[in-house]
């Protein structure tokens, strides 16, 4: 393995809602450079798709536009709450502004399949069971990033298990239009 990348010092993204303990540092893609050397830096690890197969993470991001989510583990009720959510963002919408929606855990791929059925994702999802991503990149905790070629734009990193970015915050910054999350049925007045 090769060693760590150092973060940059930067503001934090979010505010330390609570906890004791000090915001860990925060990856700052905002130059350029910093998205580009963020990208480098896991092009070329591995994650899973949901048949085990082995994709390289740049491979997902290079030629097209991407959010992608990493979540803490398929077992957290607060993602699990959080990619319900992501599920229900049209892909005509994505379709519209060219992005692709991509979910990341840290889990086995064999959890995939289960997990999307339980949340009703079915959106792109893959694994980096070795948590090699979420090691390079200095996570852990869930994350949103956007990214487009050989570029992160974004980054969000939760500060505690209930600072998960806003999703229409982030479908914004990618120009996909709102989505509204509320399920509640019409009323149809007879």
């Amino acid at each position: 393995m090769q060693g760590a990348m150092a973060a940059p010092s930067v503001a934090p993204v979010t505010r330390q809602i609570s906890g004791r303990a000090p915001p860990a540092p925060v990856p700052d893609p905002s130059g350029p450079e910093s998205g580009q050397s963020l990208a480098a830096a896991v092009a070329d690890l591995p994650v899973l798709d949901a048949s085990g197969r082995r994709v390289l993470f740049g491979a997902l991001f290079r030629e097209r536009r991407a959010v992608v989510v990493f979540v803490r583990h398929f077992l957290c009720y607060i993602c699990k709450e959080y990619v319900e959510d992501l599920a229900k963002i049209p892909k005509s919408f994505l379709q519209e502004a060219n992005v692709t929606l991509i979910v990341i855990g840290q889990s086995s791929y064999h959890h995939i399949e289960p997990f999307c059925k339980l949340t009703g994702y079915s959106h792109e999802i893959y694994v980096d069971p070795e948590r090699e991503i979420y090691k390079r990149l200095g996570m852990k905790r869930g994350e949103e990033t956007t990214s487009s070629g050989n570029n992160i734009h974004f980054i969000h990193c939760d500060r505690n298990r209930l600072d998960h970015k806003p999703i229409n915050s982030v479908l914004q910054l990618v120009g996909v239009q709102h989505v509204d999350f509320t399920s509640r049925p019409s009323v149809i007045h007879v």
